[in-house]
């Protein structure tokens, strides 16, 4: 028997799997509960993610972000649509809920499992040309409008290979007739199973379209994500090497080499998530391009084993963003603990400690801001540290001196009066968004 990808639960040829009752009740209670796991740390991570960039406004700001969030919505769906009714069938052996919602069911696996798989995909692309390619170059390839049509392609790409065909039935054409026998197959009467096979054209072009193709994508821009990884690291080495006249050197020379670490951190992060995706989708497609050519002989068994495999890799994903990205996992603990914490992530100062020159009021929130002079020219670093704040922002604020006597207006924190203004300074060019914000794959500034 065949699935496409994201299918059906396979049809249960017996109704007793171990032919015992007693025998078979301790695993059906160990199905039960490894199933259900799956289902509920599925649902509570993706909403997890879900809930994180959307209060989180440091997360909002980053393109990748968006794609998360509709991975995270698309992996939500899989585990409250699809794996139920797949779990009920696979326990019970038997599909009580019609033929017309078998086909609906059977379409929504489909549509479901390949937004998510697209939508990884639209990651490491994203991810290709914020580290791959220069700055300018990265704001024009992934506009708003290119974000929003990629993700517009995640959800219409999978329609044309999941209620389309299903409903017209394209997918059955020339196997109609074993179909109706595993429909019928089980040893109870009345035993009936929610069958999807598919015909060769339909599993091949659905296996390219919703696994082979982004597959290819993915391998090609992780390939190049960590031959750039490693030509910086490289580049850190000489840098480190060039002795201790570093610590003194420009801003920007700290900058790009802290750019170059986090985003060899990166491509680590990206081989692993990589791995987890071939580990858990791999088994399922190749065995559904395999099995039409060889008479739909595929143990129903194995399917089961492949099918839930590739499930797996929605509950996967919201892991993987918790333990590999300390933003997300930063977001995570304000929410589980109901926002009474402030959990922030402080970078050591390279000014070093220093009394505070005044607090001020940033969007509603209570920072305290330090300034020391940097003997390296006409140059001023101000770093600002959040004390409290529903933004949670921790960085480093560039100034550069001019010759003019321009102010800098600070207002202290009881709100009584301006503090005295720090004159000759002006705020420095903002860097590039993807160069001071943090995104999935902890590419910090």
């Amino acid at each position: 028997m065949n699935l496409s990808s994201g299918g059906p639960m396979p049809v249960m040829e017996e109704v007793d799997i171990s032919g015992s009752e007693s025998n078979s009740m301790p695993k059906r209670i160990a199905l039960i509960c490894f199933l259900s796991l799956v289902m509920l740390m599925s649902v509570l991570g993706n909403l997890l993610v879900m809930t994180a960039v959307c209060k989180d406004r440091q997360l909002r700001k980053i393109k990748t972000n968006y794609f998360i969030v509709s991975l995270a919505f698309a992996d939500l769906m899989v585990s409250v649509l699809v794996m139920p009714f797949g779990a009920i069938e696979l326990i019970h052996q038997n599909w009580i809920y019609g033929e017309t919602f078998c086909l609906v069911r059977t379409s929504l696996d489909v549509l479901l499992t390949t937004a998510s798989i697209l939508h990884l995909c639209c990651i490491a692309l994203d991810r290709y040309y914020a580290i791959c390619c220069q700055p300018l170059v990265y704001r024009n390839k992934m506009t708003p409008l290119r974000v929003a049509l990629m993700l517009g392609g995640c959800w219409v790409i999978p329609t044309f290979i999941s209620f389309l065909p299903i409903m017209l039935g394209w997918n059955s054409i020339g196997i109609d007739h074993l179909i109706e026998e595993r429909k019928f197959s089980g040893d109870a009467a009345n035993s009936t199973a929610c069958v999807f096979m598919v015909n060769k054209p339909y599993a091949l072009t659905c296996s390219v379209v919703a696994f082979y193709i982004p597959l290819v994508l993915m391998v090609l821009a992780y390939q190049r994500i960590y031959v750039t990884a490693r030509a910086h690291a490289r580049q850190i080495g000489v840098l480190q090497r060039a002795g201790g006249a570093a610590a003194s050197a420009d801003s920007a020379d700290h900058q790009r080499n802290h750019r170059m670490r986090t985003e060899t951190k990166a491509a680590k992060t990206l081989c692993i998530i990589m791995g987890c995706f071939c580990l858990c989708w791999a088994p399922f497609f190749i065995t559904n391009v395999v099995d039409p050519f060889i008479s739909y002989t595929v143990p129903d068994q194995l399917w089961a084993a492949f099918l839930w495999l590739g499930y797996i890799n929605s509950m996967l994903n919201p892991i993987l963003y918790a333990f590999l990205n300390k933003s997300f996992r930063r977001a995570f603990l304000i929410i589980l603990c109901c926002g009474r914490k402030r959990y922030s992530v402080r970078r050591p100062s390279i000014l070093g400690p220093g009394p505070p020159c005044s607090a001020t009021q940033i969007n509603g929130s209570t920072h305290v801001l330090k300034y020391a002079a940097l003997h390296n020219g006409n140059h001023i670093e101000k770093e600002k540290q959040s004390l409290q704040t529903e933004d949670r922002v921790a960085g480093v604020l560039l100034l550069t001196t001019t010759d003019s006597h321009r102010h800098y207006p600070v207002q202290s924190e009881t709100g009584t009066g301006p503090e005295p203004a720090l004159e000759g300074v002006i705020p420095r060019q903002p860097l590039p968004l993807r160069d001071r914000q943090t995104n999935m794959f902890g590419l910090n500034s």
